[in-house]
């Protein structure tokens, strides 16, 4: 397999140059309310105060309330359970802004597992808000009459204080498609899904990671839509807790570089796997709709997608991350980032377009690697805060325009463009245009469109 081909497999993370244009506009910060005790908070990089926010949830406990990225002040403010001083003079020790909240993690969990147990129906999704101390429960444009009655029942019966209900006016489904497409075969017509980053299996062979929706639709890989497998399923979890396949290159040989695609021949190198921390700035590279940014929303999100294997049927997924992040059919398995090159998440499935906005919703890159075993790239696979973020780092990379993206499909001639939902922009050769002109336009509408799998049937090329 020619390296060029190996290289897409790492999820086609394209125009990063494109991507610092997005950056002085994308997403006005959504922590202007925040009531957050700055003291001797510490002005840190996104990917530092990840690692911050891990060592304090260890050392804090059940105090522990969680925590939020700050991306004007560029501070981690932690959540500390009411009444505990010494956790609180610790975290603020530690470097981060504290604030004093009313639900501790114990509590919003518990609210976590009585809508579990009461209210999973298809359509509805929930995740903590360490912003609000809430958690806050999604409802499809499906989840009418009954089935309404009975979530909105529940919520309520948890307290106001507790947990916000909203409703989103499209349907949660997954997104098969994704950075980079990749195609399997099946009947009834051809599945396509997205790589999502080249890792080491546990056995020394090359391999990448993918949705694991994709990873049950099919089991043998290619990377053109008529094409020859090039890679089987290894491992393959969904639905339950995560959506994340490991396939394996059936050639032992394949060169399969912890990097990604940045276009002009130019590539980023993939140095570690990150956590997520809500309130920070990430990008996911998409075949059907290219470059796209914003923030993660929250952490542990559940999502009950309709089953599309029994009409009567849910497909609940746990332990996912929420974003304002847009992404439509065709993106699933692709690449979420940062700017630094740290691998953050797979997409999972989600709703709303590119073009409205939407939510997204992620695999962990961190779980999904712990899982199957495998490591990043060469087994360079450094775990979240191993290494300090740089984020600057790759936003000096150009050539967005030079990347696969939605250029040659409905979506026009730019990265980001509202596209064919069957289309990826493997597909497509290099859109035009620069991410930079898409803007800040795609993080707004966190609540509108589809949920949905990012899966979709088409077709893939390298793009370069």
């Amino acid at each position: 397999m020619p390296k060029r081909k190996a290289a897409i497999a790492v999820g086609g993370v394209a125009a990063l140059g494109a991507a610092a244009l997005l950056l002085p506009n994308a997403m006005a910060s959504q922590d202007k309310d925040a009531t957050a005790a700055a003291g001797t908070a510490k002005t840190l990089k996104a990917t530092d105060a990840s690692t911050l926010s891990a060592q304090l949830q260890k050392q804090l406990g059940t105090a522990f309330a969680g925590a939020y990225y700050e991306n004007g002040k560029q501070q981690l403010v932690v959540n500390v359970a009411r009444g505990d001083q010494n956790a609180m003079a610790r975290a603020q020790q530690a470097g981060a802004a504290v604030r004093e909240v009313d639900n501790s993690t114990t509590e919003l969990k518990a609210a976590a597992a009585t809508l579990k147990t009461k209210a999973t129906i298809p359509g509805t999704a929930w995740a903590v808000d360490p912003r609000t101390n809430k958690v806050v429960v999604s409802a499809d444009s499906t989840v009418t009459g009954a089935k309404w009655d009975r979530l909105e029942s529940t919520v309520d019966g948890l307290g106001a204080n507790m947990a916000t209900l909203r409703k989103s006016s499209g349907t949660f489904k997954t997104f098969v498609s994704g950075g980079d497409a990749i195609f399997s075969q099946v009947e009834g017509g051809n599945v396509r899904c997205s790589l999502g980053f080249n890792v080491t299996a546990s056995d020394g062979s090359p391999a990448f990671l993918t949705a694991g929706h994709c990873g049950v639709a099919a089991k043998e890989w290619s990377d053109s839509q008529t094409g020859q497998p090039i890679a089987t399923v290894d491992q393959a979890n969904f639905p339950g807790d995560g959506d994340f396949s490991l396939v394996k290159y059936d050639d032992p040989a394949t060169q399969a570089p912890s990097e990604v695609n940045a276009g002009n021949g130019q590539t980023v190198p993939i140095t570690q796997a990150v956590d997520a921390t809500v309130g920070s700035t990430v990008f996911r590279m998409g075949s059907t709709t290219g470059l796209h940014n914003g923030q993660v929303t929250g952490l542990d999100a559940t999502v009950n997608f309709q089953s599309e294997t029994d009409p009567n049927g849910v497909d609940t997924v746990t332990g996912l991350i929420q974003t304002n992040v847009c992404a439509e059919p065709g993106d699933s398995g692709g690449s979420l980032f940062t700017q630094d090159g740290g691998a953050v998440g797979l997409t999972s499935g989600g709703s709303g377009d590119c073009t409205s906005g939407g939510e997204t919703f992620f695999q962990p890159v961190t779980t999904a690697l712990a899982a199957t075993g495998a490591t990043l790239g060469d087994g360079g696979q450094a775990g979240a805060g191993d290494q300090a973020g740089d984020d600057q780092g790759a936003g000096d990379q150009a050539g967005a325009g030079d990347e696969a993206g939605a250029g040659d499909q409905a979506g026009g001639d730019e990265v980001g463009g509202s596209a064919d939902p069957s289309a990826a922009a493997g597909d497509q050769g290099a859109g035009d245009g620069a991410a930079g002109d898409q803007a800040a336009d795609d993080q707004g509408a966190a609540q509108s469109g589809t949920a949905q799998h990012h899966t979709s049937r088409h077709h893939h090329s390298s793009g370069n």
